[in-house]
């Protein structure tokens, strides 16, 4: 596909005045990290120095959200720019992304960039003779329909599992993590079910040994190290397993926790490990002197998986709700952008802001208009970034269970609703969602539903038309 209405030339691609050119973008997200998971959101325990240098140098969001409560939809966002259920991706393992879509490495391919994508993908199947872990009855009676590796995305250079894997010994079954008392251990030549690819039918065993972000890492470091050398702007997507199910921690990660009980030994471990890793590619784009044209983006996929599964005492950071949920324990998520030449100094944006928004943030940072045959729900964050705006000037969707739950956010407002009931919430007085306002406050939930309705219809009018 010839995106024509996409082609500004190169020399008009920078935001300000930096004579650098086209800037590079990365875009690092983890998976059910909490937004208490952190060091610069207060976490008591955790240990994590680099972002905690991102938070002190560049843009801390303090209302980012995933755009679902669970990891393949929001990854859809992000590299579209649209709510996922437009495109049918609803649910983990469920839907793909669709060739209708316009990725967000077609728009950058067709401005002269290199693209690559590195980690966990979960926008589709990578295989046409296997299922990612057995799981191949997930996709129904037709499991080819799901079939959309990156490289059928206009990803270049890929090293990517289909879905989750052990956050240490990638490839390898770490044996039970909890309950069986009697479980056999873990059995070191045993595989865990997934593979890492790099392209059509071709998977790879080498290197993958020790902790997986740092074996993620291993391989997206090359690839922009060769974008500086053939002197191509890049766009790295590095999506890191941690800390997802099965938790296990390196020996001496967990050796830092050693004061703390097992499963968060091992938690605690693996986000440390993974944020070492964020801090070896800061000291790298430092080295091949890129760092100042680099936007460097940190998020997570949604929010902590529920305390009490294997390993998982992930912290929502006093917010209601877990992963799965819309309330904001579900979808507030640690959100993070340094990017030197423009943004001197640290800066705090307290509007809520969302995984969409990547896609016009880029484009605008490109002076590229986003394509107008589509509806965006996301926005461009330059005008917050910038301090142009404080406040956001459009509200954010939410849909959830099949449609069957609801939630329009607005800077101040939030209003979740499902078949039952509608609940309003003050998000700049109670964040924790304590205190419902729906009967007190019956203008603004009129008020916001008729909104969340509109929107709503028009979302589901999409994903009822996608396949067909």
């Amino acid at each position: 596909m010839k995106l024509t209405f996409f082609l500004p030339t190169l020399i008009s691609l920078t935001l300000g005045a930096s004579a650098s050119g086209a800037p590079n973008i990365i875009l690092c997200m983890t998976d059910d990290q909490g937004w208490g998971d952190t060091g610069y959101n207060g976490h008591p325990h955790l240990k994590t120095p680099h972002l905690d240098q991102i938070a002190r140098e560049g843009v801390t969001f303090t209302r980012f959200y995933a755009a679902a409560a669970m990891c393949s939809p929001t990854r859809g966002s992000i590299y579209t720019g649209r709510n996922p259920y437009r495109f049918g991706i609803t649910f983990a393992m469920k839907g793909r992304l669709e060739k209708s879509e316009i990725p967000i490495t077609t728009v950058l391919k067709e401005h002269g960039y290199t693209t690559g994508h590195f980690g966990k993908w979960h926008l589709g199947t990578l295989s046409k003779k296997k299922g990612d872990q057995k799981r191949w009855g997930a996709f129904g009676s037709d499991p080819l329909r799901y079939f959309c590796p990156p490289w059928k995305r206009d990803v270049d250079h890929c090293f990517v599992t289909e879905s989750k894997v052990p956050t240490w010994n990638p490839l390898l079954d770490p044996g039970a993590l909890k309950g069986k008392k009697k479980a056999p251990p873990a059995d070191p030549a045993k595989a865990y079910g997934n593979d890492y690819f790099i392209g059509p039918g071709k998977t790879v065993t080498e290197n993958t040994r020790g902790d997986d972000s740092r074996v993620i890492m291993d391989r997206a470091l090359p690839f922009i190290q060769g974008a500086v050398k053939g002197k191509r702007p890049f766009l790295a997507v590095i999506w890191f397993h941690t800390p997802h199910s099965p938790v296990v921690g390196g020996p001496e990660y967990r050796e830092i926790y050693a004061n703390q009980p097992g499963p968060a030994q091992h938690y605690y471990a693996c986000l440390t490990a993974m944020d070492e890793q964020v801090g070896r590619l800061r000291t790298e784009l430092k080295k091949l002197e890129i760092e100042g044209n680099t936007m460097l983006w940190f998020c997570s996929d949604n929010g902590p998986a529920r305390q009490g599964s294997p390993r998982h005492i992930g912290s929502n950071g006093g917010l209601s709700g877990y992963k799965l949920s819309l309330k904001e324990g579900g979808i507030r998520v640690p959100g993070l952008l340094v990017w030197p030449d423009q943004i001197k100094g640290p800066k705090t944006i307290v509007a809520p802001c969302v995984t969409s928004d990547y896609f016009p943030t880029i484009l605008a940072a490109l002076k590229t208009p986003l394509p107008s045959d589509r509806i965006y729900d996301g926005i461009s964050l330059l005008p917050l970034i910038r301090g142009e705006r404080q406040t956001r000037d459009k509200p954010i969707g939410f849909l959830n269970k099949d449609g069957k739950e609801a939630v329009w956010m607005e800077d101040r407002y939030k209003l979740i609703t499902t078949k039952k009931k509608s609940q309003l919430f003050d998000l700049l007085a109670d964040p924790s969602e304590k205190q419902d306002l729906a009967a007190s406050h019956p203008k603004e939930q009129a008020r916001m539903a008729a909104a969340l309705a509109t929107w709503k219809s028009g979302v589901m009018k999409e994903l009822n038309s996608v396949g067909n």
